[in-house]
């Protein structure tokens, strides 16, 4: 699947005001810094549909684009900052939440965690969280252009040592770099399959 047309829709913190929901969505989000927009915008071959900073927590609302007319992509807020005040963060929660939980055509989410990091707790909880409410998600693993080849298969195979411990199966995963544009083209042909379905 090749992306020629991204639009940015709309930004807002209610899921009732999201885009008409009559198109399969797809929904990124991982802890703060974790390189959301960056992987949108490699995705739609654009470096300014997402907005992107140095500064964590800067996504702070729901942003839908759509994408060849066809399907929407949606950058949730990141989660996990220490600097954003505790009121903001749960304002955050709560929004993202009601958002993943009553968005009916929701596909996919897309959870983003850097490979370079040990599992940690808050992706974890949230993994539980997507489990208990049938949420389907897959796991893409961001910022492989900062590890060799042997360290990516190797710090893969420790996330997946480790979830199995819990889960029955290793989810779907991706592995990624926005730079190096590795792994996009998977994302875009799992993206297309799941497109067939959902208006089949």
């Amino acid at each position: 699947m090749e992306i020629k047309k991204a639009d940015f829709l709309c930004s807002n913190s209610d899921w009732k005001k999201c885009p008409k929901a009559n198109l399969p969505e797809y929904a990124f989000i991982g802890r703060s810094n974790v390189g959301k927009s960056s992987l949108i915008n490699a995705l739609t071959n654009s470096k300014k549909l997402a907005k992107t900073s140095g500064k964590p927590g800067k996504t702070q609302l729901i942003n839908h684009f759509l994408i060849n007319e066809n399907f929407y992509l949606a950058d949730l807020p990141g989660y996990g900052y220490a600097k954003i005040s505790k009121k903001i963060k749960e304002e955050f929660q709560s929004f993202t939440l009601k958002y993943l939980e009553k968005r009916e055509n929701l596909v996919c989410l897309f959870m983003l965690i850097d490979l370079r990091v040990t599992p940690q707790k808050i992706d974890l909880e949230f993994m539980e969280y997507c489990a208990v409410k049938t949420i389907p998600f897959v796991i893409c693993f961001t910022k492989a252009d900062k590890l060799k080849k042997a360290e990516i298969k190797e710090n893969t195979e420790k996330y997946k040592k480790f979830l199995l411990k819990e889960w029955e199966t290793f989810p779907v995963n991706f592995t990624t770099s926005s730079t190096k544009k590795i792994g996009l083209d998977e994302i875009k042909l799992f993206i297309n399959e799941q497109n067939i379905q959902f208006k089949s």
